[in-house]
């Protein structure tokens, strides 16, 4: 270790593991690495990352430990037997898994003396290190502030609050976001298939889509938050019957109804339930957290 640039212990080593493990080295951190297969170590070793032969050895190498797995189960796997290893560390767990489990985890972590910095990259391997990459963190802000400089060669760190769930339910929120508008891009261009449209001709279309629908956000924020959905432009009943087009449609062009159907039985609901006259933002009513909407 040396003063401004302390050394850091990186266990697991995927893309995203090896990508970490870079952009540390390029800033001129020691880097300390192990992996469960010790070939995965060989880039960054030939890089200037020294390999651990155990996760205690990993551990004991440094007192900031960057956790890049697959998810806490993985977490426990690696650290149960080497835990006599962690006090006085600070764990920073970039692994995805649900907020029950990161809580408990962190319980477990103070059990053995270690403080865990939840973690959520939020975008791919070969962005972390560069200006576009960012990184939700929750948990001890003591811990964020005492390796802020150095969490911020992976990515801009942004701090939502002392929960250590939160960074996890964002990660976790964003992408479900991500992974539904996937799939609605990969449903839109089969229905267009199904006519023998092309990816790339429809693409232009496709992005004004997503463009545009970021439009819609800032006034839907303010109506959710608000719990009123004005439906003067749009009810929830032609919205509705929309829905029930795209679905119909996907079943005469062949195309898998699954999403569509999903789709529309959340404005089927919304209608049975009396919010027919009511914007889209009503589905908040079937969708929201139980304790929120009471349903």
């Amino acid at each position: 270790m040396t003063a401004d640039r302390p050394t850091v212990a990186v266990l697991g080593l995927g893309p995203m593991g090896q990508a970490m493990v870079r952009a540390l080295l390029g800033a001129g951190h020691p880097v300390t690495v192990w992996n469960r297969t010790a070939a995965r170590a060989d880039e960054v070793v030939a890089a200037g990352a020294v390999a651990a032969a155990t996760p205690a050895a990993a551990l004991g190498a440094a007192e900031l430990v960057v956790l890049s797995l697959t998810d806490y189960a993985a977490m426990h796997d690696v650290l149960d037997d080497h835990a006599g290893a962690l006090a006085g560390r600070a764990v920073v767990n970039l692994s995805s898994d649900t907020p029950q489990r990161t809580r408990e985890a962190a319980r477990w972590l103070a059990g053995h003396g270690a403080r865990l910095l939840v973690g959520g990259v939020m975008v791919p391997a070969e962005v972390v290190g560069t200006a576009g990459a960012f990184v939700f963190y929750s948990g001890p802000r003591e811990v964020l502030d005492a390796h802020a400089a150095t969490l911020a060669v992976i990515g801009r760190p942004e701090y939502l609050g002392a929960d250590p769930a939160l960074a996890q339910l964002y990660y976790q929120a964003q992408l479900d976001y991500f992974l539904t508008a996937l799939a609605a891009y990969l449903h839109s261009t089969a229905l267009v298939a199904s006519a023998g449209v092309s990816a790339r001709e429809y693409l232009p279309h496709a992005v004004a889509m997503a463009d545009a629908i970021s439009a819609y956000l800032p006034d839907a924020a303010a109506d959710l938050d608000a719990r009123r959905y004005p439906g003067e432009r749009a009810s929830t009943t032609m919205m509705g019957a929309t829905a029930e087009h795209v679905l119909g449609t996907s079943e005469a062009g062949g195309v898998d109804t699954a999403l569509p159907a999903a789709v529309a039985s959340l404005y089927r609901r919304a209608v049975a339930a009396g919010h027919g006259g009511a914007g889209w933002t009503v589905l908040w009513e079937l969708v929201g957290p139980r304790e929120v909407t009471g349903r």
